[in-house]
């Protein structure tokens, strides 16, 4: 529970790509807010702990007493701005073998139900491994992840410049087999 600590601080912090915004409850419940850049190396090293010092009234080379600050919390808007202006590091997609498509085929829903022509957004992933692994809807491990193959095809990714990927983790069921 916040506010535990006779005299202590709570802080909410929202860092985002160029400014981060901290708000400060003092011991006597009053809410504080400050705003600093995100980035100003001349300045300060971090900006959500210089907030903080502004707030505590403390000198940037000052350290923060313990016990002052009952609780920190910290989000971020520089992920979703990253993924909303397609900015950042390349991304590979690893799935289960035969669930490559999955992500672009999604569950069909639309607004418009009728339309004959359906424009998606283009995938933030840029290639696709497939793993030979299936756990089941249950959790029931059907097929086991074969260890040495997940590695080379991770290290292959990281030969082809990818230093981020994203690990679809759904639990899939057995397709129905195809009659030729």
């Amino acid at each position: 529970m916040s506010g535990i600590a006779a005299g202590s601080w709570d802080f909410w912090i929202d860092r985002g790509g160029t400014f981060t915004d901290i708000v400060g409850r003092d011991p006597s419940g009053a809410l504080h807010a400050r705003k600093v850049l995100s980035e100003n190396p001349e300045a300060y090293r971090d900006a959500a702990v210089h907030g903080i010092r502004l707030h505590l009234g403390l000198s940037a080379d000052e350290p923060i007493p313990t016990g002052l600050i009952d609780e920190v919390r910290m989000g971020t808007t520089v992920a979703t701005n990253a993924l909303l202006e397609r900015k950042g590091e390349r991304l590979a997609l690893v799935t289960t073998k035969g669930f490559r498509d999955a992500l672009r085929i999604g569950y069909q829903e639309r607004k418009k139900i009728f339309a004959t022509e359906i424009i998606k957004p283009e995938a933030l992933y840029q290639d696709v491994v497939e793993l030979e692994e299936r756990v089941l809807a249950d959790g029931t491990v059907e097929t086991k992840l074969d260890e040495a193959a997940t590695e080379a095809a991770l290290r292959d990714l990281r030969a082809k410049g990818y230093r981020a990927v994203a690990i679809d983790t759904t639990p899939q069921t057995p397709r129905p087999t195809r009659c030729s």
